[in-house]
């Protein structure tokens, strides 16, 4: 093969592993829980409705000019923006939890394989010296068949026999030894490559995601800042109204009308929450300073012994539903088709949640969002014969739910 074709040849090859590497790396994409069908979302329209149709905009991406548009089209489109931002932050959370979890496994395995060839160097150093006495003694050595016959005393040959016996099981178990150390070796070190190859893959989908998130908040911003002041109190005030609606029907469907008691740990959730009332929303947060809406709920149940996912779509997802007429105290509620928002009940109506950036943690009307449903961290778990809610702070309900007035 001539030099040139060879230098071809050569290149194809590296194009083609280059490919196959780039495929076999690409990011894993999170699986969100399963879609249930459209459920309205308090502002009047099914959530699934094309944007465009709200709007004006011939896609569901682009904006129009804010002065051609309705204050109800300027929400739609806010709206919409907040989803997509809670979306990819709920997106992140989960990658950035899985990616917790790798790098556990990539430590513990380095532990093993660390631990595995320390054995094998142990192992080789035992087989070392078992080959010297071998080589050292392969000279001069009889049989024991041999010393037995040539023994004045066939009682004592016979001992030796068994000591000599004992020796070689041994030097046979210190060879098993180094042959099983060696395979261990070598498959802990295959899976510590794998782990290590899989927590690079997460790195690389969490920082995208991340950016993701943050191109997303970037759009809500620039669509904020394009307002003016009289359009930001007039969209917050139809956001209200629509909130206020949508809460009144929810109460008038008597789905709210029994009040039960939480569980012990429903209150010690509830009360953790409750303590965290006007903290800032941030995305990606789990506290103690700062959370986004699911850090909030997972940490008030693991603070209150009982962990639970970190992320909305995962708590709605993995943990048991409950009807909202049957709602106690520290049960989560979810919101949006695609769970990327979660609340813990209060009671009463109300919920205690991180409502979105640039707002605080608040008691809100259970309707603030399109309720998707509801699950429950402690089924087994017997209610409290009596329950005293958790006494609220001076202006636990007031500041916007929404966050516009603090662009």
């Amino acid at each position: 093969m001539s030099g040139r074709l060879l230098r071809l040849v050569s290149t194809a090859a590296v194009t083609v592993l280059t490919a196959g590497a780039l495929l076999t790396t690409a990011p894993t994409p999170v699986m969100a829980a399963p879609e249930p069908p459209a459920a309205n979302d308090g502002t009047g329209v099914d959530a699934e409705t094309d944007v465009a149709t709200q709007t004006g905009t011939g896609t569901g991406t682009e904006t129009a000019s804010p002065d051609n548009r309705s204050i109800a089209g300027l929400l739609t489109d806010l709206q919409r923006l907040h989803r997509e931002a809670e979306e990819a932050t709920e997106a992140y959370n989960a990658t950035d939890e899985e990616l917790a979890k790798q790098r556990a496994e990539v430590a513990k395995l380095d532990r093993r394989l660390v631990a595995a060839r320390l054995s094998l160097h142990d192992s080789r150093g035992a087989a070392g010296r078992l080959a010297r006495q071998q080589y050292q003694n392969s000279s001069t050595a009889l049989s024991p068949y041999v010393r037995l016959l040539l023994a004045r005393d066939p009682h004592r040959a016979l001992e030796q026999g068994h000591v000599i016996g004992q020796v070689a099981r041994e030097r046979a178990d210190t060879v098993e030894r180094l042959v099983g150390s060696e395979q261990d070796s070598d498959a802990l070190a295959r899976k510590a490559r794998a782990a290590l190859d899989r927590q690079l893959t997460l790195t690389e989908r969490r920082k995208k995601e991340r950016d993701d998130v943050r191109d997303r908040l970037a759009e809500v911003e620039k669509l904020l800042a394009s307002l003016t002041a009289e359009q930001l109190a007039d969209i917050e005030k139809l956001e209200k109204d629509r909130t206020a609606e949508a809460q009144r029907d929810l109460v008038a469907s008597g789905a709210l009308s029994t009040v039960r008691p939480p569980t012990r740990t429903g209150a010690k959730a509830l009360r953790h929450a409750v303590a965290q009332l006007g903290k800032p929303y941030e995305w990606g947060a789990e506290g103690p300073k700062t959370y986004d809406c699911s850090g909030l709920t997972s940490q008030a149940w693991s603070r209150a012994g009982r962990p639970i996912p970190r992320t909305s779509q995962e708590q709605w997802a993995r943990l048991p539903r409950v009807p909202l007429d049957q709602l106690r105290p520290g049960d989560l509620v979810v919101y949006f088709p695609k769970a990327t928002h979660v609340a813990l009940y209060l009671g009463d109506g109300l919920v205690v949640q991180a409502p979105r950036p640039h707002a605080r943690i608040k008691v809100s009307p259970i309707a603030a969002n399109p309720v998707l449903g509801a699950v429950r961290p402690d089924p087994q778990e017997k209610p409290l014969k009596e329950f005293t809610p958790p006494k609220l702070p001076a202006g636990a309900r007031e500041g916007s739910d929404e966050g516009y007035d603090a662009w």
